[in-house]
């Protein structure tokens, strides 16, 4: 299951940071370009880039660090919401096989949430806690 998990992570990480930093990229100007096929304003598509990028770290570094690798499932989380924002966005405009593929990643996004909390969650940190007494 850790092995699924990671694959899954390394694809999402990779998807996300390539469309968060798209929208990073990008002037302003062809941001609001892009705007006129959804009725979102050209910040705040900046503002998703933004999201997407640091869902994307924060997909992989927690668990490859192990410090804080309860971010991994948060991330993932955060990423599901955007996802379900981009599904509903979608569906919206009158696409329903557009709205499929934010919709699958939004899904594999929710396998890793759960995956990371429960199935398989990451075991010891590089960061002492506070209960542990130390020796």
């Amino acid at each position: 299951m850790n092995t699924a998990l990671w694959i899954v992570q390394g694809l999402l990480a990779a998807l996300f940071l390539f469309a968060g930093g798209t929208k990073l990229v990008l002037s302003l100007e062809v941001l609001n370009e892009m705007s006129k096929q959804t009725p979102l304003p050209g910040l705040f598509l900046r503002f998703l880039g933004v999201a997407e990028v640091l869902g994307a770290i924060g997909l992989i570094l927690p668990g490859l660090l192990r410090i804080r690798p309860v971010l991994t499932p948060l991330a993932a989380v955060g990423l599901v919401i955007i996802m379900i924002g981009a599904t509903a966005l979608t569906l919206a405009g009158g696409d329903v096989a557009p709205a499929l593929i934010p919709l699958v990643v939004g899904l594999l996004s929710a396998f890793v949430a759960y995956g990371r909390w429960r199935l398989a969650p990451y075991r010891g940190s590089s960061q002492p806690s506070v209960f542990r007494p130390a020796n």
